[in-house]
């Protein structure tokens, strides 16, 4: 695991030194506090920063072949780098380390490009022929690991984050105004759009060739097949393949060299992680959780429960709203692009606590989107039917209805979920889901921005996905939106950014390639039935897990922004907003549509609660990679 960079002289235009480079190094310092190392042959510069997880000794990055005419760099995990190995010894190749990033190079020997689709891991990496003048750059199959990059003149660089790619002297610098428009629209940038004019992330699943001319060809390796199977199998058949395949896939990620834990909510997703750990064979594994004082947030119970359940080794950590509070005003050099997950803060909490004790953490990660588990998989179904009943006065009379009903503050906001649903009913099937998830909706994007915005252009990544999809039915293409938007560009990013800023490595056995492609291939009457979502993977857990843990109904991993906004939050909200040298004095947002949502949610006229906090977000941000702004003090 690491931070990885690396520039490429266009035709023979000025090389990136190593000293240049290794100031995009220093800036991923937290993701790689271990070890650092460069390597450059005059055309190309590559730099790492490692954290030590496989052969702690010998993984020293780069990594070259028999004679340093290929070069690697990864970040990330080769699960299945033993077997690999073997297999190319076996076609004579000599390796030097027991390191899993080594089976990289001798794979790009023997297989060239191809090297990707023997891989089995998480990744973003980066491979040099010295011979050939040629650069590969690839992802993992979802994205877990990130890389961005730009072009300017006769050079191309590359690193594993924005913030370290903008400190290398060339980097553009101006913001991207459909990005930001995006940004407010769905809490993220899709990629390969970034927040930067002229910088590209690389999407998941896609490797991108580039020779020493210029020349490139990004290609798509990967696509989760969302589309059930022709073949239906009895539910007994599917419960055993589903243990064996998770089992599998979380003994392969419990490898490593260093302490290894799981992060426990007390939730199905990581409950069924810590099980099948414990079915691997791990004994006394340490889990973790976080308690809040907040009832209608705390899940501490429940993981505690799970623990006692399974025999863990569990730590808890009691944290307060002061707590909390205190991490807020860093989210902006936590992240490196804006992204407004609030559960980034309490995954930032839960991340510095588990450091203390391990060095990698497995998460529950992808089993929501595997398994038809967000409530809005259930609103979709209800969409198709009601929309034809309130597309007329009845509509109206539902609105002004939910229009009346008392704003309240808490994580099961009944209003916020009625009024959103209603909302989200007059866009069309292949970007309602996003209307849903978002922070503004398409019509109030250009007003808070003060400009005009191209609604369908706005919402054509979105529509692109669904289009993409290979679903047969619209919650199956909705889910293939998630796993390629949501989850990509959302939940991965926060819970990357909230745990390597501990320089802790967090694996997800569910996004295993396999246990995913078999997910991912059931019907969804086997995922969806009844008041909830996750029936296959939750008859399939069940002689693992007490039954509370699978009765319980789906609670998320967040905080209570909105009471913050009328209480705590509320004097850091109006200085970065409204402030002299806020986000309205810089001219980004219209300063009366920011003044006015304030002003609403702190009267209780409205919930805005996701609104703001995308605009606190973006200002965080700004502060910290904006050059005029001043950035908080170091964060403890």
């Amino acid at each position: 695991m690491c931070g990885i960079a690396g520039a490429v002289s266009l035709g023979g235009g000025a090389p990136t030194t190593a000293e240049e480079l290794r100031r995009v190094n220093d800036a991923m310092r937290l993701r790689g506090p271990d070890d650092e190392g460069t390597w450059t042959d005059g055309t190309c510069v590559l730099g790492q920063r490692r954290l030590s997880i496989i052969d702690l000794a010998g993984g020293h990055q780069p990594i070259g072949n028999e004679d340093d005419a290929v070069q690697v760099v990864c970040n990330g995990e080769i699960y299945n780098f033993e077997a690999l190995r073997q297999r190319l010894e076996g076609l004579g190749h000599r390796f030097r380390t027991r390191s899993d990033t080594e089976v990289i190079v001798h794979g790009w020997e023997e297989w060239g490009e191809a090297v990707v689709e023997h891989l089995d891991g998480m990744f973003a990496l980066a491979v040099w022929d010295c011979r050939q003048r040629k650069l590969l750059l690839a992802r993992d199959r979802f994205g877990k690991k990130p890389l961005c990059w730009f072009k300017s003149g006769d050079r191309f660089v590359f690193a594993s984050t924005l913030t370290a790619l903008l400190s290398h002297r060339a980097a553009p610098r101006a913001l991207d105004p459909s990005a930001l428009a995006r940004y407010l629209a769905f809490e993220f940038v899709p990629g390969p759009q970034s927040i930067i004019a002229g910088v590209q992330k690389l999407e998941a699943g896609t490797t991108l060739l580039l020779d020493a001319r210029g020349h490139q060809r990004k290609q798509r390796y990967f696509r989760l097949e969302v589309r059930a199977r022709t073949r239906v199998a009895p539910d007994a058949e599917v419960d055993e393949e589903l243990r064996r395949r998770l089992i599998e896939a979380t003994r392969k990620r419990l490898v490593a060299d260093v302490p290894v834990g799981i992060f426990l909510s007390g939730g199905v997703d990581s409950s069924s992680v810590a099980a099948a750990a414990i079915q691997a064979g791990a004994r006394r594994i340490k889990t973790f959780s976080i308690g809040f004082d907040e009832p209608s947030f705390d899940e501490s119970a429940y993981a505690r429960l799970v623990s006692r359940h399974l025999g863990t080794d569990h730590i808890e950590e009691r944290v307060t709203a002061a707590d909390l509070l205190a991490i807020v005003p860093h989210v902006g050099e936590i992240l490196d692009e804006p992204m407004a997950d609030g559960s980034i803060v309490p995954t930032f909490a839960l991340s510095r606590m588990a450091r203390r004790h391990v060095t990698v953490a497995l998460g529950g990660d992808g089993g929501d989107e595997l398994f038809a588990g967000y409530p809005t998989y259930l609103a979709h179904r209800f969409a198709g039917l009601a929309r034809p009943l309130l597309s007329g006065r009845l509509g109206a009379l539902a609105r002004r209805a939910a229009a009346a009903l008392p704003v309240s503050h808490d994580q099961i906001s009944f209003d916020f979920k009625v009024k959103t649903t209603l909302a989200g009913l007059d866009f069309p099937d292949e970007v309602r889901n996003y209307v849903w998830l978002g922070a503004f909706r398409p019509d109030e994007v250009g007003p808070i921005l003060g400009r005009p915005v191209d609604e369908q252009e706005l919402f054509a990544p979105i529509a692109e996905a669904y289009r993409q999809a290979p679903g047969d039915s619209h919650v199956e293409r909705v889910l293939y939106q998630d796993v390629v938007l949501y989850l990509c560009h959302e939940i991965l990013v926060k819970v990357d950014r909230a745990s390597m800023a501990n320089s802790l490595e967090v694996r997800a056995p569910m996004l295993d390639t396999a246990f995913a492609e078999y997910a991912a291939g059931l019907p969804l009457r086997q995922k969806l039935r009844g008041p909830g979502g996750k029936r296959a993977l939750k008859r399939a857990v069940a002689p693992w897990l007490p039954r509370p843990v699978l009765e319980r109904p789906k609670k998320g991993f967040g905080m209570p922004v909105g009471a913050w906004l009328r209480g705590p939050l509320r004097p850091l909200a109006h200085d970065l907003l409204l402030g002299g040298d806020g986000l309205c004095a810089s001219g980004l947002v219209d300063r009366r549509g920011t003044e006015r949502l304030l002003a609403e949610h702190e009267r209780g006229q409205h919930d805005h609660r996701k609104r703001l906090w995308s605009l606190l977000v973006l200002e965080l941000w700004r502060r910290n990679h904006q050059p005029s702004s001043t950035p908080p003090a170091p964060l403890a």
